[in-house]
Order: structure tokens, then sequence, then C-alpha cells
């Protein structure tokens, strides 16, 4: 009944301040007290209590209410730290001021009118405006000397009590950091009170920050966010410590811990809603770079825009135990949801995988050091694995767009460098759920794999991702050493999509698409042939692609037919599949081949269980080996080249003996397969023969 009557009352002194249109005295302690003297338990409880409909029409009706009421809660919290936060009372005070902010700022931010509202001082300052103090300014020092409150948000390094309290201002807040990791050795002991104070406290500072979020885009680039800018600066004297802090509690944090199954499940993690706010709050702060903005490239306003000091120091971390605590950390919270055990669910999954991409992005983008020692650790294909599982399972959510490309931009950049190629040639024995076709192969072949899958069965929105996701394989494709039956299959897959006439010629740039498929080929034979029989062998068996690519239409009738009958079937294709079906249409001599070929295509669908007798193939059968090459002979045709042997090079014993066969049966070998094969035919004609002796050799042409 207590905790009823106590939120009762708490409602009503919010219904009395919404119900007033007269302004309420600001002296008036007893009717303010109400808001943060009574035991609100959770912030759950303070949404509820304070409708946003209430706060507009607050906002609206009686503006000078909701000022006072912001001046008086800051005002709370100001005097709260210069008495040390001592009592239990003065924290529960902290806390439901905290809570009250946090509810409110985001309806105080969305009106323009509310805009300088914050960088005010307050009302008590305004007779020396030379040394007042904004609002804005006032808050953010109380809540950064709170986080680092003995008793309240720290462990107290002296003997505890409200008698033998430090005086806040007078504490050095590098002597609290919360956790061991860059920068601080000693580990504090863990407390769950002081974590949950510690996130009310991040809470608030991230709504602060939100101001950004309900100005225009162009304001946003003349005018960098005031609250970051002053958190992030040497005005701010815990800026070193709360840094290290927070860099410390999101890499130290294991959400397995000693691996009791179920135990998640039993007790309540409170570090993980730290963690997860921590690492928010670290990723806004290191978002807003001044030195990048136009207001901070003009001399006048260069000396007035300070740096951003959690920028400065990340590009200055440098020492190798430090980037293995910050590389293992990442690693560590990355694989968690991918982590398989024989008890399901069993272990702890935490969710902000998008945050930690967007985090471990950009460490790698403030310092290159740290980029370096990524590439050649052995931990560097931990982090491409999970980066591929949730790039594969966000493929076709179009509401996690920005998973994709920061994963993709994550890759990209790795790829730029030659170790992580290299590194790919690593056998990937791993059993991770992911709607891939099974493969016996390297990490090379999943990327190949997942990228394919992301290209056929991802939503239309990620097409301006397929030039970075063939980059990133063209990049790596000279070190690649051996790819399996599926990644080459994969390959020539997306060759033949894009090589569709449809596609080529509906937009402007999709031949590039192509152009990146052929630089890949042309690394893979060029650097590593030798262990890559399985994409030579693809190729040849799909060489109708390349001769249909080579003769590709270059006339207006021809391209106008192409389009029109992409249009005509255009209502019964679906997005997803929209690329694998223009497929059949470039190459005619397939006939309903093409079809089933899409089907069994690891793509959208399943692959579909074969019937007896029913098995067909998917590829136009091979045409024997003196149908594809030539034969040596000891008295070659006078229009034809000397030394000219078939691709492989040597002759088996069943070609052998095939030669002492009779004129009859070669002329119905002949018969079956049309005149000869377009193979044959461009290796005889073509510009390159392979020779006995010397091998691949250019013949001169007239």
């Amino acid at each position: 009944m207590g905790n009823v009557d106590t939120k009762l009352n708490f409602r009503k002194a919010v219904v009395q301040l919404t119900s007033k249109s007269e302004p309420i005295d600001a002296n008036d302690d007893s009717f303010w007290e109400q808001f943060w003297s009574e035991n609100v338990t959770n912030i759950q409880d303070v949404f509820t209590l304070v409708p946003a409909s209430e706060i507009r029409q607050l906002r609206e009706d009686a503006p000078t209410n909701l000022a006072t009421l912001c001046y008086k809660t800051v005002e709370k919290l100001v005097k709260a730290v210069d008495n040390s936060c001592r009592t239990q009372q003065e924290q529960q005070t902290v806390l439901n001021c905290a809570r009250l902010l946090t509810r409110i700022l985001p309806y105080i931010f969305e009106d323009p009118e509310w805009k300088s509202f914050f960088w005010a001082s307050l009302p008590s300052q305004g007779e020396d405006e030379d040394d007042s103090v904004p609002l804005a300014h006032s808050l953010l020092n109380a809540i950064c000397d709170l986080l680092f409150c003995p008793d309240f948000t720290v462990a107290a390094s002296r003997k505890s009590g409200p008698d033998k309290a430090e005086e806040l201002s007078a504490i050095d807040s590098c002597e609290y950091i919360w956790e061991s990791g860059v920068g601080f050795a000693h580990s504090p002991s863990r407390n769950p009170i002081y974590e949950s104070n510690r996130t009310e406290l991040l809470k608030l500072l991230l709504t602060c920050f939100s101001e950004t979020m309900y100005h225009p885009p162009s304001d946003i680039s003349e005018n960098p966010n005031r609250w970051i800018l002053h958190l992030t600066s040497a005005d701010n004297r815990h800026a070193l410590p709360l840094f290290t802090s927070i860099l410390n509690t999101v890499c130290a944090y294991d959400p397995v811990g000693l691996g009791v199954p179920y135990n998640h499940l039993l007790f309540t993690d409170l570090s993980e809603p730290l963690v997860e706010t921590a690492l928010q709050i670290m990723i806004v702060t290191l978002d807003h770079d001044t030195t990048m903005s136009p207001r901070a490239e003009s001399e006048q306003n260069a000396s007035e825009t300070p740096d951003n000091l959690f920028i400065n120091y990340l590009s200055r971390i440098h020492r190798d135990e430090d980037f293995h605590f910050i590389l293992s950390g990442i690693v560590r919270l990355l694989n968690n949801p991918l982590v398989q055990t024989y008890l399901p669910n069993s272990t702890k999954k935490v969710h902000f995988h998008q945050e930690l991409l967007v985090f471990f992005w950009k460490v790698c983008d403030y310092n290159k050091k740290f980029l370096y020692y990524v590439l050649k650790s052995s931990e560097l294909l931990d982090i491409l694995v999970p980066i591929l599982y949730h790039l594969n399972d966000s493929r076709a959510d179009q509401s996690r767009v920005g998973l994709m490309h920061i994963g993709v931009f994550i890759l990209l950049l790795l790829s730029g460098e030659r170790n992580f190629g290299v590194r790919l040639n690593k056998p990937y024995t791993a059993t991770i759920p992911m709607d891939i076709p099974v493969f016996t192969g390297t990490h090379a072949d999943l990327l190949i794999v997942v990228f394919h899958k992301i290209i056929t069965t991802g939503h239309q929105r990620l097409q301006p991702l397929f030039d970075c996701l063939l980059t990133i394989l063209v990049n790596v494709s000279p070190y690649l050493k051996t790819l399996s039956m599926v990644a080459s299959t994969k390959l020539l897959h997306l060759l033949e999509a894009f090589s569709t006439p449809w596609f080529l010629f509906s937009a402007a740039s999709n031949h590039h698409l192509v152009f990146f498929l052929l630089e890949i080929f042309n690394n893979i034979i060029q650097y590593q042939f030798d262990g890559n029989s399985n994409l030579v062998y693809t190729i040849i068996r799909k060489r109708q692609v390349f001769h249909s690519l080579a003769n590709l239409p270059t006339d207006y009738g021809a391209i106008a037919k192409s389009m029109n009958r992409r249009t005509k079937g255009r209502d019964t294709v679906t997005s997803s599949s929209e690329i694998d079906s223009g497929r059949a249409e470039s190459d005619p001599s397939h006939g309903e081949s093409g079809e089933k070929e899409e089907v069994a295509m690891e793509g959208s669908r399943p692959a579909l269980p074969a019937e007896p007798g029913t098995l067909n193939a998917t590829l136009p059968d091979t045409p024997h080996i003196g149908q594809m090459t030539e034969r040596e002979s000891a008295h070659p045709p006078a229009n034809e080249s000397e030394g000219v042997v078939g691709v492989t090079g040597v002759e088996d014993m069943k070609d052998l003996k095939e030669k002492k066969t009779s004129k009859k049966d070669a002329s119905k070998v002949k018969s079956s397969n049309g005149n000869e094969s377009s193979f044959s035919r461009s290796v005889k004609t073509g510009p390159w023969m392979v020779h006995k002796n010397t091998g691949f050799q250019k013949i001169a042409t007239n």
C-alpha cells in the first residue's frame, strides 16, 4: 500500500503541474520536492506516471512551469554534488532527478523555440553574465561528478560514512576508474547497485546527446552538438577517467562468466545494460569529430571549437597489451551470439552487435596501429566470421540496412591489406547456424558463399552495396590458394546473372559488376592457378556465359528487344530472385535448363528433393576431350598452327585407344555435338594457343 500511495502522490503532483495555468512559485519547495523526494523505485514508473501528452501540454500551455521544473531538478543535482551525496536519501533524490530529466528532455529538444533554453544561465546567476554558467554545463558537470561519487557509483577507497565522505570537487577521479584494463591495472570490486546507478546517469547523459536528432542535417553540419563538445573538452576534468572507464567496462564484459548453464535465468545481470549504454555513449562521442565540420575548417572559429579528447585518447593508445585487451573484448562479445552449446539457450546472448561493429570501425579509423595489430593477429578471422553471420542474418531485413553497411565497410577496410587475404586460406571448421550451402573449404569459401547469398536473396536496398561486395573479392582474389566447388559455382552464377543483357542495359553502371568478376577470375588464374582446379573446371563448364558476353548485342533493336522481353515478365518475378530469373534469357540454348538450375542453386528457396529417375544435369554435358581441344597430329592441316595439343597437355590411355576407332564412330560423335563445340573453335582461332612444350603462346594475327 505504501508504494501505491507513493506513486499516487507523484501522479497528483504531475497533474497539478500540468493543470495550473498560472506559474507556480519557484520558492514553493513543498510542491517541487514531491517530484524527487518520493521513493519512485525505477525509471519505468516515471515514464508511466508522466505521459508524453502531458509533457507537450505543459510545454505549450505552461512553459514557465516546465522551465522551473528543469531549473529545480538541475539545482537539486548540483546541491547533491556539493554535499558529496552522503546519505541514502540524497542518492535516491539524485536517481529520481535523473529519471525525470531523462523523461522530459526529448520533448524540450523537439521544439525549436526551446533550442537555447539549456544554454542560458540559472536565474540566480543572471546578475553577472560574464561569469555565468549555462544550465547545460551545470548539468553535465554534476553528472560527471556523480559518476565518480564514492559509495554511490564507485567503491570508496577510504572509510565510508556520511561524516567521512570525500568532497566530490576535490577527489582525483582517476583513482576511481570503474574497471581495470587500458591505463588502469587495479581491479575494483563489483557492486550491482553501483552499476545500476551508473546506468541511470549514463542514460541521462545519452538523452542530453540526443538533441542532434531533433535538428535538420544542415544545422548539424554548421553547429556541432554542444553537449558533446563540453563533455569531451578540457573543461570537463573527468574526461580521461570517464573515457577509460567506459572503454574498460565494454571490453572487460564477459556475459558468459563461469559458464554455469542457465545462470542468466536465475540471476539478473545488471552489467549488460551498463555495458550497452556505455558503448552507445562511446560511439556518440567518437562520431562527433569537430575537425571534419565546416565550422572547424574556418579560421575564425578554429580556435573556438575544442578538440574531442575522446578521439585524442583513443588515437594515442599504442601498447600491444592494450590492443590485445580491446580486440579480445570485441571478439568475445561479437562471437557470443554464435556460441553453440549442447543445452539449448543455456548461455546468455547479448544483442548490441551493431554497436560493437560501429565501435570496431571507429577504433580502426582513429588508431591505425590498432588496425595493423588486428591484421597481424590470430583473431582476425574471429572478427570476420561474426560479421558474415550478421550480414547473412540481416540481408532480408530492411530495418537493419545500417548493420549491413557497417559490416561491409569493415570488410572493405580489412580487404585492402595483404594479411587479410592470406589468412582467408585457413580451413573453415566452425559450426555456425547459417542458412548457406554445406561446403568443405576455407574462410574464403565462406566469404564468397555469404556474399552470393546477400546478392541473390537480399532486398533491393542492398543493391548499392554490390560494388563493395565484389571489390572485397577483387582485393583478396590474388591470395586465394584454393576454392571449393561450391564457391566456384557461386562466382560463375554471379557472372551469369550480371551478364544478362537486360541487367547490363538497365543501368549505366551495371557493367562494373561484370568487370569486377572478370578481374577476380583473372587474378586467381594468374596468381593461384595451380590450386584452383575447381574454378577452372567450372569456368570451362560455363564457357557459354563467356561466349554470350563476348557476343553481347550492341545494336539498338537487340537491346530494346531484351529490355521489352524482361519488362513483360517482370510482374511475375519477385524482387529477391530478380537477378536469378534473367539468366535463362541471356542464353536461349539452355531452354528449360535455366529454370531447373535456378531451383537447384542455393538461393532464397531450399533445394528441391530429387525424384527417382528425374536427375538432370544443370549444365550441358561436357563434350569429349577430342571435341574440346586439338589433338597432336604428325601432319596438321595447313590452316592450323603446329604443335597444338589439348589444354590438359597430355592424352590419357582412353584417348589413345579412341584414335584407332573408325571414322564412322567419329562422325557419330561429331554429329551428336553439331559441327564442333564453340570452345574447340575458340581454341583454334583465338589469339592464344596452348603449345605442347612452351605452354601458352600468342599467335601473330594479320
